[in-house]
């Protein structure tokens, strides 16, 4: 299935794959999802900076992909990932 990006991106939710609760939504480029895939640790496009992040490259609390899976229109992404670190957000929040 082909991913449609909406202006150059798609948005993505993050659920803890252990017990499903939303961790954070994102948005990603093409580029962004490969690494993704690729790596195996979730990478984003960043709006504001106008660059790729991969998640917890800076504050350590990374998020390791268990499954992607696509919505029916492929226009928007879930990951199920598992928390490296001790939360989510770089303020060390779940």
């Amino acid at each position: 299935m082909e991913l449609k990006f909406r202006d150059g991106l798609i948005p993505v939710i993050i659920q803890h794959q252990r017990d499903g609760e939303v961790l954070m939504l994102g948005y990603m480029n093409s580029e962004a999802y490969e690494r993704t895939v690729r790596s195996g640790y979730v990478t984003f496009f960043s709006r504001s900076r106008q660059k790729l992040w991969t998640k917890g490259e800076t504050s350590g609390h990374r998020l390791r992909v268990k499954e992607v899976r696509v919505d029916c229109d492929a226009d928007a992404l879930l990951i199920l990932a598992e928390l490296a670190g001790s939360g989510c957000c770089h303020m060390g929040y779940e």
